[in-house]
């Protein structure tokens, strides 16, 4: 393992590369990147490097979105199989109708889209700042939310709003039970509940804190708390542990498991091995159709403009 990580670290300043981790990438992945975080600061990382080569450990969209930003630049990924559920639930053909059918709305897409989606899009978010985002626009202004569900009715109820929301779920998140989050706040009564908003209403009305997983991670290297149940996927418990080496992080169970975590087998597709092979073969490499990829980095690029505008 050793020699595999000096051996990517001599091809990364060779090539002049950039790896780029998802929290929710295997721990080994997340030591060796150059930044590691969360969707929005992923997106911002990749539209302001410099390097050659923008190497996403993530799932297939981040690598659009990065290929968007950086037309210019090599977008590679690990594996190109690693998808995701929640991308997979809001197709370009079917979301397009949808909007037809609503004339009049602005569209607010969640950065968890195939480009396609982004090119039908006047504005992106991530959790992390859709709620400012959604805000920034006026009180009775009509918006189509999608694809999440449970984040977009989450970002209804805080917000006051009545956006129209497409039916679409994160399969990881949605796995979460508030029976077996409870089963483990028992035997940990003093532990605080912290949830991403994926997941189901049920389980946030459960949460203590309810945030991205950059907030959550945030929220827990400042809390006075010892002890803390972490409902979102758990490749972030790496980071909690680094971050935070004195307090315990237990991640809640999925559904058909009392004690287990929640895996994303799509973020777990990529490797050490195959980030070595992807980095010294220079495949497999993004593209995005450039007619799509010219409507898909508007959305984008809002998106940044409000997030800096609002300091996020």
């Amino acid at each position: 393992m050793n020699d595999l990580i000096s051996v990517i670290n001599k091809l990364k300043k060779e090539k002049n590369a950039l790896i780029l981790g998802h929290y929710y990438q295997n721990s080994e992945i997340q030591d060796i990147s150059d930044f590691v975080g969360d969707s929005l600061a992923l997106a911002q990382w990749a539209a302001k490097t410099e390097a050659d080569i923008i190497v996403m450990c993530g799932v297939h969209f981040m690598g659009e979105t990065a290929k968007i930003l950086c037309p210019d630049k090599k977008i590679l990924v690990p594996d190109i199989e690693a998808g995701c559920s929640l991308a997979d639930s809001c197709p370009a053909d079917k979301f397009a109708e949808f909007i037809k059918t609503h004339p009049g709305y602005t569209v607010i897409s969640y950065v968890n889209t195939t480009a396609a989606v982004k090119a039908l899009t006047d504005v992106v978010v991530t959790s992390s700042n859709a709620k400012q985002i959604v805000e920034s626009f006026p009180k009775d202004e009509k918006i189509i939310f999608g694809p999440d569900k449970n984040l977009g009715n989450y970002i209804n109820s805080i917000t006051n709003r009545n956006m129209l929301i497409w039916d679409g779920a994160c399969d990881v998140h949605e796995k979460f039970s508030v029976e077996n989050i409870l089963k483990v706040k028992v035997e940990h009564p003093d532990a605080l509940i912290l949830a991403h908003p994926e997941c189901k209403g049920a389980v946030l009305k459960l949460a203590d804190v309810v945030g991205s997983t950059a907030a959550l991670l945030k929220y827990a290297i400042k809390s006075d708390k010892r002890e803390f149940i972490i409902a979102t996927e758990s490749g972030i418990l790496h980071e909690m542990r680094m971050k935070c080496p004195n307090k315990t992080f237990i991640p809640a169970p999925p559904n058909d498991s009392t004690y287990g975590c929640s895996e994303c087998s799509f973020m777990k597709l990529n490797t050490i091995e195959k980030l070595y092979d992807c980095l010294k073969n220079e495949s497999p490499e993004i593209n995005v159709d450039p007619y799509i990829a010219r409507k898909a980095v508007i959305p984008i690029k809002r998106m940044l403009d409000i997030s800096a505008q609002l300091g996020l």
